[in-house]
């Protein structure tokens, strides 16, 4: 079978790859662990991680421009983007060290993958 160790370890770092850095790294070692995991469940939360980060860089990008265009006063709105970014992935790191064979799926994101 798979090594629930590794499985807790690769899994966790998908999601948490976006806490390194939000361009390259955060997309970088999910397709990584797209072509070095063999473990199915490591390989979906891979998925899902690079889905995750490409909807935080569009919603970056939608938020940056409506600052823009409002002259700022939709500041509120980095704030919140802020709150959803880092609570989702600490709860998707969470979730995959203490249900490890069980994928995560973020909720209020579109899939490419």
């Amino acid at each position: 079978m798979y090594d629930p160790d590794k499985r807790k370890i690769f899994s966790a770092l998908c999601h948490a790859a976006i806490l390194f850095s939000t361009l390259f790294m955060s997309v970088g070692i999910p397709i990584a662990m797209l072509f070095i995991a063999n473990d199915p469940v490591v390989l979906e939360n891979a998925k899902e991680s690079i889905n995750f980060h490409l909807n935080v860089w569009i919603y970056g990008i939608i938020i940056t421009a409506l600052l823009w265009l409002t002259f700022g006063l939709l500041f509120p709105l980095v704030f919140l983007g802020y709150a959803l970014h880092w609570g989702l992935t600490i709860w998707a790191i969470a979730s995959v060290l203490t249900k490890p064979d069980k994928p995560f799926r973020y909720p209020f994101i579109f899939r490419v993958l």
